[in-house]
């Protein structure tokens, strides 16, 4: 097995940039043949019809999916998002578009968080609301594209049933 092959195994194994030494020590071989190697993978992989590249990173080289291939990403793998980011993204999809400021009123602070997460995913667009100060949150395409939903259900058919559940919260709670 020569040295390139050997260091294609560890990047993969790995999953994660790995410096020359780093890939030397792995490979037990001294810095030149790494770099040797590392310089035959990137040209052996620029040569082949292949999705997959070595590049070198600020953190090192990494095997990794094409650039062309970010859409497949987008599409196949499942985004991780936390009870309280999904909580978020359910409350601004109910009431979309909405007020930051309303939505931190409803979700407490943490929802700042969210937001951000939520931007940078794509599944919610932040933009100066010209009525206040605050920003207006919506669902993109992305989010009904992901979820699998044309539209959302209004939660209430009319203003009119959401003042009477409001008269019935507040009346229960002089209840307690």
């Amino acid at each position: 097995m020569n040295a390139a092959t050997k260091i294609e195994a560890i990047l993969y194994l790995k999953g994660k940039p790995l410096s020359i030494s780093e890939i030397a020590e792995y490979a037990a071989c001294d810095r030149a043949t790494a770099e040797e190697g590392i310089i035959d993978l990137i040209d052996d992989y620029a040569r082949r019809d292949t999705a997959l590249e070595v590049v070198e990173t600020p953190n090192g080289y990494c095997l990794q999916l094409r650039s062309d291939f970010q859409d497949l990403v987008q599409t196949l793998i499942p985004v991780e998002l936390g009870v309280g980011a999904l909580r978020t993204l359910a409350a601004i999809a109910l009431n979309s578009p909405m007020l930051q400021t309303d939505l931190i009123n409803l979700r407490g602070s943490g929802a700042y968080q969210h937001v951000q997460e939520l931007v940078e995913l794509g599944f919610v667009k932040k933009r100066r609301d010209s009525d206040s100060r605050s920003y207006s949150l919506q669902v993109t395409p992305k989010f009904h594209q992901y979820f699998q939903i044309e539209q959302l259900p209004s939660p209430f058919s009319s203003p009119q049933q959401q003042r009477q559940l409001e008269l019935k919260l507040e009346s229960t709670s002089e209840v307690e």
